[in-house]
C-alpha cells in the first residue's frame, strides 16, 4: 500500500475562487497523486489552472469543516503557483501537474512540487485529532456503508475524543457526529453515551 498524506488542497476555479478540501495525497516517488472522485470542482480547477497547493492545518476543525460544510477558512497567496494556501498550517506544499491519467471514475493528478514551506513548530500528536480526521474521512463514505459499520467506528473514535480532546477537538467532533446523525436519522450522541448506539 502507498503512502498517503492527510492534508488540505486548494485550488482556483476559473474565475479566481478557492476551492478548499481534505485530500489524502498518494506518494509515488518524489510526485503525489492527487485523485478526486467525479463529479469534483477539483477537477474543474485543475483542467483550467494545473496547480494546486497542500497544506497541513494546526486546527482539525478545518478538515471536519470542510466535510460538514463550513469551508471559510483564512487563506494566504502562494509563492509560486497562482493560488492560495491555508493560512494556520504546520506547513504547505505547491505542485504542478506534470501528468493526468484520465478515468471515468477517478482521474489521477500527478503533482510534482515546486515549493514548500514550514509555519509552526509541530510539538506532537493529539489521539483526538487522528480520531476527527477519521471521522471526517468516515463522514464522506456514509452512502457506501452499513449504518452498524458507521456506528460501530463512531463508538470506537469516540473514546479518544472523551479522553484527550481539547475545545477544539471536541467542536470538530460535534460537527461531524451531528453529519452522522442526520444521515442515519438519529437524535441520541455518541460522545455522550459512547455504549448506547
Amino acid at each position: 500500500m502507498p503512502l498517503i498524506l492527510e492534508t488540505i488542497v486548494t485550488t482556483l476555479s476559473p474565475t479566481g475562487e478557492i476551492h478548499l478540501v481534505p485530500f489524502g495525497l498518494i506518494q509515488d516517488g518524489l510526485d503525489l497523486i492527487l485523485a478526486p472522485f467525479r463529479p469534483s470542482p477539483t477537477i474543474l480547477n485543475l483542467d483550467a489552472s494545473p496547480v494546486f497547493a497542500a497544506s497541513s492545518p494546526r486546527d482539525v476543525r478545518v478538515i471536519a469543516g470542510c466535510v460538514t460544510g463550513r469551508r471559510d477558512w483564512p487563506v494566504l497567496p502562494c509563492d509560486r503557483i497562482r493560488g492560495q494556501r491555508l493560512a494556520d498550517s504546520y506547513a504547505h506544499a505547491e505542485f504542478e501537474v506534470v501528468a493526468v491519467e484520465d478515468d471515468p471514475t477517478r482521474p489521477r493528478y500527478r503533482g510534482r512540487m515546486v515549493h514548500q514551506a514550514s509555519h509552526a513548530p509541530f510539538l506532537g500528536y493529539n489521539r483526538a485529532q487522528a480520531a476527527v480526521l477519521e471521522a471526517a474521512i468516515l463522514s464522506t463514505r456514509l452512502h457506501m456503508l452499513e449504518p452498524e459499520k458507521i456506528l460501530a467506528e463512531m463508538r470506537y473514535l469516540a473514546i479518544a475524543i472523551s479522553k484527550t480532546a481539547g475545545p477544539r477537538e471536541r467542536e470538530a467532533w460535534d460537527w461531524i457526529e451531528d453529519k452522522v446523525a442526520a444521515a442515519l436519522g438519529r437524535d441520541e450522541r455518541i460522545l455522550a453515551n459512547p455504549g448506547a448506539a
